[in-house]
């Protein structure tokens, strides 16, 4: 019986993480008796882009130890896994880790197949779109403001997260330095454990907008783990996660991209900034393969949009002119694309339906 790769389409699966094959064999037999198929991965380093996500998750008590170590977050509906006597190992991290329960085969295998046939919610995960910068200034923040506009503006409950701290603020794009709520420091040392409904509902908002941005007075690293746990939350809670990106990546931006249905790297026309480019794309497509560009004039050099995503081997996605109105808006105190007009909303709008077309057809990430 092989197990079933990650494909970001329909239902989310099972995840298993353990490379012991005997064990694996066992779980993949035990998966096909509830009637549902599963994600496999070796390690957590494998297992952390669609941990968070998965319904379900076992860890083998090979990897218990491993998934420790590497900080997974807590998570509901996790399980550690092995066979008597190896599991009784697992008993001294289940807590650490946060695991529900510890099963031992073969005694567990009728729970774990009962496991296995549970139906989660089938109401489908929020999409995330994470935006990069191909050289600084590019105008990344910006975009990721208007797309979470639009997001809002066309019916979608919208997370916009700011993940580079030494970003201008994503709370300055909106206009919202002043609005209450939870920043990235009240949330790393959550240490996993955020409650979906309370999170949305602390963090600045305005109606179907919601902000996770830092504080204006403290610069720090995001943790991977409430990276992890934010993702998780906002798929469960939002329809649409809107996630801006540094250009070098850290832990947590990492693992936001892997997380990623698409990501839209932002490139002026201009050759050095087409050079620089061509470098973060080959560092952002080992994580997130649904890589496209958007280019940004003007173009002193006469460079064509097509001309530029060419050269840095990525689709394009769309182009992007200059927009006085834009600048002006922002130096108001207005969000990009407020109004739902002009060339940056109408890209949006376009980028946010090739996100959605993306989930119809079945796009591998």
């Amino acid at each position: 019986m092989s197990a079933r790769t990650s494909v970001r389409t329909g239902p989310r699966l099972p995840l298993v993480v353990t490379a012991d094959p005997d064990l694996l064999d066992d779980l993949l037999r035990l998966a096909a008796a509830g009637g549902t198929e599963v994600d496999v991965a070796p390690d957590p380093v494998a297992a952390r882009a669609r941990f968070a996500a998965a319904p379900l998750v076992m860890i083998g008590v090979d990897q218990a130890a491993a998934c420790l170590r590497a900080r997974l977050p807590r998570r509901p509906r996790m399980v550690i896994v092995g066979h008597t006597p190896a599991v009784v190992a697992a008993w001294e991290v289940a807590e650490s880790l946060g695991a529900e329960h510890v099963a031992e085969l073969p005694a567990a295998e009728p729970w774990l197949v009962d496991r296995f046939a549970e139906r989660p919610d089938a109401t489908p995960p929020g999409r995330i779109l994470a935006v990069m910068g191909g050289r600084g200034g590019a105008g990344a923040s910006i975009l990721a403001g208007a797309l979470a506009v639009t997001a809002v503006r066309t019916g979608h409950r919208t997370l916009l997260v700011d993940a580079d701290p030494v970003g201008g603020g994503l709370d300055l794009v909106l206009g919202w330095e002043g609005v209450d709520g939870l920043r990235w420091p009240a949330l790393t040392g959550a240490g996993g454990r955020v409650d979906p409904p309370a999170l949305l509902t602390a963090l600045p908002h305005r109606g179907d907008l919601v902000l996770l941005s830092f504080a204006r007075d403290e610069v720090l690293a995001v943790p991977g783990e409430a990276m992890a746990a934010t993702l998780d939350a906002a798929r469960r809670g939002r329809d649409v996660i809107i996630a801006d990106l540094p250009r070098q990546l850290d832990d947590a931006a990492a693992l936001a991209l892997a997380a990623a249905d698409r990501a839209i790297l932002i490139v002026p026309a201009e050759l050095r900034a087409t050079a620089a480019a061509a470098r973060v794309a080959a560092v952002a497509g080992l994580h997130c393969p649904n890589l496209a560009v958007v280019v940004r004039g003007p173009a002193p050099g006469k460079l064509k949009a097509r001309e530029v995503a060419r050269s840095i081997g990525l689709p394009l996605a769309g182009s992007l002119r200059p927009e006085a109105a834009v600048c002006r808006a922002l130096e108001k105190g207005d969000a990009p694309a407020a109004d739902g007009r002009g060339p940056l909303a109408e890209l949006c709008k376009r980028l946010l339906r090739q996100l959605a077309t993306d989930e119809r057809s079945g796009v591998a990430a």
